[in-house]
């Protein structure tokens, strides 16, 4: 824990707007030390935009559209998607539209606060990563201060909306998923393990969760292993994606899988962990009470996503790593999906 507590110290101590770290240099640059600038275009090769730097007039669209940035929006969407039908199943039925529509702006508000704390944590390598570059705390666009602000109103309003508009159980799942996120996975793993993604994936499964309480005010069996699914589905999805960005995280020293081992034993892993999804999503038939339409629906979904794993296990490439990617995405959405149409079909409204 102590080690734990200097790494939180060290990343969330200083809220002033990031410093640009620049490789080959023992010395932090800033725009108003100019030779240092000049002289880090020299070393690095890349040209330095005094732009990225917070203290210029920015824009009233640009600034907002920072902050949007700053919540991961198409991460957002893809944890929304889970909650949904979720909720369909949990209720055997479709939800008020009330509770729907609460239940989604709390999940929402709690995710894009944890994401913003995690760019204000990762800012130093996100400015040494292609990937993350051009990111609001990286050009200056937003300063930590701001982003620090901002997440901490977003969870606030999270916690207090879900606790007075749906259940104290929903809204403490969702505040505790921001803890596991910022403290477990991006303070502490994601630069020490080469579990980062596997451990830190929970944080993620949590929606559904939020989901489930926010209809029964309870969790049970059903619940967990919706859980489980959504844990299982990360690493292949994210080890796919960062097969890609591998000399990304090797430059900025993050130990993510296809960074330290071989293309081979990371599309090992991916298939170890694709078979178990599959298998994981047929047990939630079982668990969750579903009908045809979802058990046809997870085996025809997983036998394909085993196809494509096995494909990356067999040729590893780039090409193939990023179709299993955008596969994944695919994967969830329609396996989410089918379990509420597959409600809606035995249930009706």
């Amino acid at each position: 824990m102590f080690s734990i507590g200097k790494s939180i110290a060290s990343n969330l101590g200083h809220v002033n707007p990031p410093d640009v770290h620049l490789k080959g240099l023992d010395n932090r640059v800033t725009t108003d030390d100019h030779d240092a600038i000049v002289e880090a275009k020299s070393q690095i090769g890349d040209t330095v935009h005094t732009s990225q730097f917070p203290h210029q007039s920015i824009g009233l669209s640009r600034r907002v559209s920072g902050f949007i940035a700053l919540t991961k929006p198409r991460i957002i969407e893809l944890l929304l998607v889970t909650t949904l039908p979720t909720m369909f199943v949990a209720k055997q039925g479709v939800p008020a539209l009330s509770l729907m529509l609460e239940t989604l702006l709390g999940g929402a508000l709690a995710a894009g606060g944890a994401n913003a704390i995690n760019m204000v944590v990762d800012r130093d390598i996100d400015s040494v990563m292609k990937r993350t570059k051009s990111r609001p705390l990286v050009t200056g666009v937003v300063t930590a201060t701001q982003a620090m602000v901002f997440a901490i109103v977003l969870e606030t309003v999270a916690f207090v909306e879900l606790y007075q508009l749906v259940n104290l159980l929903s809204a403490i799942l969702a505040v505790s998923a921001t803890a596991f996120y910022v403290f477990v996975y991006t303070i502490w793993l994601k630069r020490t393990s080469t579990q980062n993604i596997v451990i830190g994936g929970a944080a993620g499964a949590v929606p559904v969760l939020v989901g489930w309480a926010a209809v029964t005010n309870s969790i049970n069996i059903a619940p967990i292993v919706l859980f489980s699914i959504v844990f299982l589905w990360t690493p292949p999805h994210f080890w796919a994606l960062a097969v890609k960005y591998s000399d990304d995280y090797k430059s900025a020293n993050v130990p993510m899988l296809p960074a330290v081992t071989s293309f081979k034993a990371t599309a090992r892993q991916i298939m170890v962990y694709t078979l178990a999804l599959w298998a994981c999503s047929l047990v939630f038939g079982l668990a969750g009470h579903m009908g045809i339409v979802y058990f046809v629906s997870a085996l025809l979904l997983g036998a394909v996503f085993v196809l494509y794993a096995a494909g990356l296990l067999k040729e590893p490439s780039e090409k193939r790593a990023m179709a299993t990617f955008h596969y994944s995405i695919t994967y969830l959405t329609l396996l989410f999906v089918s379990m509420g149409v597959d409600v809606l079909v035995r249930h009706g409204g």
